[in-house]
């Protein structure tokens, strides 16, 4: 990352990192997409991972009460807790080891293609939007009570979220209605999985790319970071209620309006070349 290039930069790719995050609209596609369009150099592509911390707070700061009765009951032995761990730990610990066993071939070859990135947004718009209007009966509503095979299921589709431009969100939510969830608590379990797989990716991160973290650099993953933090709050107070009333078809033609935009800057402008 070149500190020659401003505060302000970091700042918005902070806000797009936090406005992008918990939708299903791949905040990675986002990212990277805007920092080659503004020119933002990022080694290894770490920036993008080490400002989700901002994120990863935003949830625990809206969630708090709720992570809190979730330890307090845990550890008081109260069996849905428990069922409940076990679950996000089902839907994390399949994307969180092909993580670690790919995680050179995606920083170093997926995530530097940006043909890959923009038609990825396109085909998971394309599926969102067909999905969000299937004529789907929903048989869970409540992210404590799915069955344990259902978080088995939905850590399988959060996998094909570590190709960029698919979407961890979007890929988990498409997962979740697909076998049975509403859209509301497809949604809402997003947030919670998302806490052990963003902190993995946080740490596994800077331990492998501590050697180019300057303090110039170091400054601006904090600016990205607040940023990310202040706009992650919003997304996860008010997600919900927009899911509910307006369903995943703004997010669906979103990502095919961006990854179409790409598309055309790749073809006529040698973008990503």
């Amino acid at each position: 990352m070149d500190a020659d290039q401003g505060l302000f930069v970091p700042l918005i790719l902070g806000i797009v990192e936090g406005l992008t995050e918990f939708l299903p609209v791949s905040s990675t596609a986002h990212i990277l997409l805007l920092s080659e369009l503004l020119g933002f150099k990022d080694p290894a592509n770490t920036f993008a991972v080490l400002i989700q911390l901002g994120a990863i707070l935003a949830i625990i700061t809206v969630y708090f009460a709720r992570l809190w009765t979730l330890l307090r009951d845990a550890l008081s032995g109260k069996g849905y807790a428990w069922r409940f761990a076990l679950g996000v730990a089902l839907a994390s610990i399949p994307a969180a080891l092909a993580g670690v066993l790919a995680h050179d071939f995606i920083k170093s070859v997926l995530q530097e293609s940006m043909l890959v990135i923009c038609l990825m947004l396109v085909i998971g718009g394309v599926i969102l939007l067909i999905v969000d209007r299937l004529p789907l009966r929903p048989r869970y509503d409540d992210i404590y009570t799915y069955p344990v095979w259902l978080y088995a299921v939905i850590g399988i589709f959060q996998m094909l979220a570590l190709v960029p431009g698919v979407s961890r969100s979007g890929a988990t939510i498409v997962g979740s209605l697909l076998f049975g969830t509403d859209k509301r608590s497809a949604a809402e379990f997003t947030f919670f999985i998302a806490l052990p797989i963003m902190a993995g990716a946080f740490v596994y991160d800077l331990y492998k790319n501590i050697d180019v973290i300057t303090a110039d650099v170091g400054t601006n993953i904090l600016i990205g970071f607040v940023a990310a933090f202040a706009a992650g709050a919003l997304v996860v107070r008010y997600l919900l209620a927009f899911v509910s009333r307006f369903g995943f078809t703004p997010f669906a033609i979103w990502r095919i309006l961006v990854g179409g935009i790409g598309l055309i800057g790749i073809v006529a402008l040698g973008w990503g070349g």
